[in-house]
């Protein structure tokens, strides 16, 4: 044991094992939706479930792990919300129109070209080159994200034909469920147990099955009913493993593959970044530069796993804003991420437990709700805010382009193009100031790079 913990630097960091090990479990347990989400959302685009399921546990384990031990980070990947709507609904259903096989391919390469950016210095003149109030904002924007996807997710909060967002029936059994939970771990916290999180999942996922068995209906239940076969992936018309390379020359002879890829790189690249600059607040590892420490090894993790995701069989993978979960249980350490990755790992073949705290499906609504996690992603994302007090509210262009980050960020449901905007009116209102001097070179090339990409993404 004392291999790990000075491997970790269990000690430098103020933590401990079964801290770490609690951390881990907590953070998969916020994020281990990813599973059915990710496997169901793809199978849609035609990718074989099983394939998928398999792609989908196999990069968040490799990514995480990778991450824990060589960045040793408390930051766990898998693949991305979003990004894996981006691969059904634009690649392959609705806009480019193409295969299964050669959105994997793009996404590859999107991978490969992240693992460059990473090695390089480029990563560290784009990183540095960001204001820290910026930073600041991306975080606590990421905070009301989060915490809105938690009351979304709890059904709470829902779209509303009028007012496009209304509060939902709180008399549905699954949404008082949820609203329990979110009242225990507001209570736990506020008391100042540390294990609050991971009391109320387990305490909501009890109360949910107990009321199930006693009749309640849309409960959580446990459910033998597998979506994983082994064979699947590397065999037959659900071959999944290797696909990726097949579909390079459908990709290449599409006139708009540099603008596929380049999205999903651009995407893949600032939603990360502004993961890791929020958890790295949130955890306290920000060194005197105001960089996340291992921000380098950080982001090589995540390329690694976007690639080993394309080969298998699964979209871009990428670090998850759940991390911030364990972190709030004590983790400082790749400990917690190695813990993700080995439950991961483990998902294969306890697929059918995790069913107690996957989505409820109400087939009346046809809406999915989450009682049994919601409420971690609503207090983790009420914590996150609390960053807004280090932004300086005396500067117009911090103030300005913070509010339209965190603004898009909710409203457009994603990181990518809240930091889009907040990057594009940053240098406008310092030139509008007489102060352009002020800012940094490539945020000036940021603001024209983001501004090209909205234009050729709506042409």
């Amino acid at each position: 044991m004392e291999w790990i913990k000075t491997y970790f630097k269990l000690e430098e960091r103020g933590s401990s094992i079964s801290i770490e090990v609690l951390g881990g479990i907590t953070t998969f347990l916020a994020m281990a939706y990813i599973l059915p989400v990710n496997s169901f959302m793809l199978s849609a685009a035609g990718v074989p479930l099983g394939g998928v399921f398999f792609a989908t546990a196999v990069a968040a384990a490799t990514a995480t792990m990778v991450m824990g031990f060589f960045a040793n980070l408390p930051i766990a990947l898998a693949p991305g919300m979003g990004l894996n709507a981006f691969f059904t609904f634009t690649l392959v259903l609705f806009g480019y129109g193409l295969s299964w096989q050669a959105a994997l391919s793009a996404v590859l390469t999107s991978g490969f070209l992240f693992f460059l950016i990473s090695i390089s210095g480029l990563r560290k003149i784009i990183i540095n080159s960001i204001p820290q109030g910026l930073k600041f904002a991306v975080g606590a924007g990421i905070g009301f994200f989060i915490a809105f996807i938690g009351l979304k997710n709890a059904g709470i909060i829902v779209a509303n034909p009028a007012t496009f967002v209304g509060l939902g029936d709180l008399g549905h059994p699954s949404v008082m469920l949820a609203i329990f939970g979110i009242i225990l771990v507001f209570v736990l916290y506020s008391m100042g147990n540390r294990f609050a999180l991971i009391i109320s999942i387990f305490g909501t996922a009890i109360v949910g099955v107990i009321l199930g068995l006693l009749g309640v209906d849309l409960m959580p239940a446990y459910s033998n009913d597998g979506i994983f076969t082994i064979s699947a992936l590397f065999s037959g018309a659900g071959q999944t493993f290797g696909a990726a390379f097949t579909g390079f020359g459908e990709l290449f002879s599409n006139p708009q593959v540099f603008t596929i890829i380049f999205t999903l790189l651009f995407v893949d690249f600032f939603d990360t970044a502004g993961t890791l600059m929020a958890v790295g607040n949130q955890a306290g590892l920000i060194n005197e530069d105001g960089e996340l420490i291992g921000s380098a090894q950080a982001l090589i993790s995540d390329s690694i796993g976007t690639m080993t995701g394309a080969i298998f069989g699964t979209s871009n993978v990428t670090s998850y804003i759940e991390s911030t979960t364990g972190i709030e249980q004590g983790a400082r350490t790749g400990l917690s991420s190695v813990v993700v990755g080995i439950l991961f790992l483990l998902s294969l073949f306890i697929y059918p437990v995790l069913s107690i705290i996957n989505g409820i499906y109400d087939p009346a609504l046809d809406t999915f709700f989450s009682p049994v996690t919601s409420m971690a992603l609503v207090l983790v994302g009420t914590l996150m805010v609390g960053q807004l007090k280090e932004i300086n509210w005396n500067d117009k262009s911090i103030v300005i382009s913070a509010f339209l980050t965190i603004i898009f960020m909710m409203l457009t449901s994603s990181i990518a193009t809240g930091i889009s905007i907040g990057f594009i009116f940053y240098p406008i209102v310092k030139i509008a100031e007489g102060k352009w001097r002020e800012v940094n070179k490539v945020m000036y090339g940021l603001g024209i790079l983001f501004l090209i990409t909205f234009i050729l993404q709506n042409m």
